[in-house]
């Protein structure tokens, strides 16, 4: 497989980002006006569980399809009650005479993704056929062809984010880190490139080790970037590394696995080391920003995840014991390094 060669510093990609996650904006709009949000927040206000209830919808993903209409200004959000904004309730109830349902309809009712975003929020992630790479993923093996695919998705809206994270003043200290469920390695490959001292492994199934070798080799670093095959639901964790870190993967799963992550990762981290989340924050009250809970819309699509807020994230880490639980923006995309320290 070709990968691409070592480059220099990218621009920001932000724009990038945005046009990518704005696929999702008319499909849940189309999907929320079906089960009647709109119409039922314009005419009471009501939580996320009382909505549930009135639209028979699946209340872990309505709370994050309820804060991606918020980012976006058709909902807000008080006190814990949602409402429609003035143009929602306007356009949107379809009891009002200016509703736009007969022009949307014709756009988008009925197309792939809507009909995938309906059924999310009508049944539920786990009666959705699964997205490629999935079962592979749970069951801890996939196919080199899987895996490659997997990798050149990763990798390809990984690279400025990775290099911006990369450069973040705590690798000063990190002489050795394990990355976790690393794809194609982009991350270790950054890290390395940014700081001629650190050493690096990544831990995955074997599959995608096989993938990321080849981003290692074209990069010129398999001395200080390594693989190692292990299936971190299942297997014990290598012991003894510096600092574990995590480009998300936190997002993939439940609150339970992630809880359970964190376990395992304090376990084997050594005294005194670090556990690095790289994930795009959702805001603490869950509406915005708009392309993190699109991302977080694209998380209950594919996996059994979403994005997390920074408090949902500490909660996890501080429970399996870590300390010096912290947020840093790292300047690329919506990303922020969320860190804790294992006592020792």
């Amino acid at each position: 497989m070709k990968v691409p060669a070592p480059h220099e510093i990218l621009t920001d990609d932000r724009l990038i980002w945005d046009s990518w996650l704005a696929v999702h904006k008319l499909p849940t709009i189309w999907s929320a006006h079906q089960v009647g949000i709109f119409t039922h927040l314009s005419q009471q206000a009501l939580s996320t569980a009382e909505l549930a209830a009135k639209t028979s919808t699946v209340p872990r993903t309505l709370h994050v399809i309820l804060g991606y209409l918020a980012s976006v200004g058709l909902l807000e959000k008080h006190a814990g009650m949602w409402r429609t904004t003035p143009v929602a309730s306007t356009y949107l109830d379809r009891t009002k005479p200016a509703f736009w349902g007969p022009l949307l309809n014709g756009f988008i009712d009925g197309q792939p993704l809507q009909v995938r975003i309906s059924d999310l929020l009508t049944k539920g992630y786990a009666e959705l056929p699964p997205r490629p790479g999935v079962k592979e993923w749970e069951r801890g093996s996939m196919s080199d062809e899987v895996a490659q695919r997997i990798a050149a998705f990763m990798n390809a809206h990984s690279v400025y984010p990775a290099q911006s994270a990369a450069r973040a003043a705590l690798f000063a200290d990190v002489k050795s880190v394990m990355d976790v469920g690393a794809g194609s390695g982009i991350f270790s490959i950054e890290m390395a490139r940014a700081w001629p001292h650190l050493r690096a492994t990544l831990m995955e199934i074997a599959a995608m080790c096989t993938a990321a070798q080849a981003y290692i080799n074209g990069a010129g670093l398999a001395e200080r970037v390594t693989t190692t095959s292990v299936d971190m639901f299942r297997q014990a964790w290598p012991a003894d590394h510096d600092a574990h870190f995590f480009s998300n993967i936190f997002h993939d799963w439940s609150e339970e696995t992630n809880r359970m992550l964190a376990q395992k990762s304090f376990e084997s981290l050594a005294p005194g080391g670090q556990i690095i989340l790289h994930e795009m924050l959702v805001d603490e009250d869950g509406c915005g920003p708009e392309t993190t809970l699109s991302f977080s819309i694209l998380m209950l699509l594919g996996t059994r995840g979403r994005q997390y807020t920074f408090g949902e994230l500490r909660d996890f880490l501080t429970a399996a014991g870590f300390v010096d639980v912290t947020a840093t923006r790292t300047g690329s995309s919506y990303y922020s390094l969320v860190t804790g320290r294992k006592p020792g």
